[in-house]
């Protein structure tokens, strides 16, 4: 498991991508790829714009609280547990999974929010990630070298530990 230490966090708070206030500014940006979501909520607005993400990653939660506006969860679906502040390789496994054999929804039992960052490194080039930017909107990543690159410093920023 990688634990995100809290002297790293602020630079989280600032979007890993554009940023857009609202899923309407988004959809014209959304050619015919593959769109990939980490959060409830932009999942959720995406599916009622009738755009099914290849890959979601939910945990039914908006900031701490419960989603009202669930996704739809018809699909494929698999299960783990993510801790906040973390990144479980059970995260990362069911990731990967899911990006080869898609579509497919990833139900978090504790947090996503970091999830993003696995998701740039494991979507394929050219496809887009979309996830929930509290208070501020939606921001969009496409997934070029530059964004993995990216990805891949702030990964480095975690630290190991033993999983339960």
């Amino acid at each position: 498991m990688l634990i995100l230490p809290e002297e790293h966090r602020r630079l989280f708070k600032d979007p890993f991508g554009t940023l857009y206030r609202s899923i309407d500014e988004v959809l014209p940006n959304l050619k015919d790829g593959q769109v990939y979501t980490v959060g409830d909520v932009v999942t959720h607005n995406l599916q009622k714009n009738g755009i099914t993400p290849t890959v979601a990653i939910i945990d039914g939660h908006t900031m701490r609280s419960p989603c009202k506006k669930m996704p739809d969860l018809t699909r494929n679906c698999m299960r783990v547990k993510n801790p906040a502040g973390c990144l479980t390789d059970d995260l990362i496994h069911a990731l990967d999974t899911a990006v080869a054999h898609p579509p497919m929804t990833i139900l978090v039992d504790g947090e996503e929010d970091l999830a993003v960052i696995p998701m740039v490194i494991a979507a394929p080039l050219g496809s887009v990630v979309l996830y929930g930017q509290p208070h501020k909107g939606v921001v969009l990543r496409t997934v070029t070298h530059d964004a993995r690159q990216t990805a891949r410093e702030y990964l480095s920023r975690f630290v190991q530990a033993a999983e339960d």
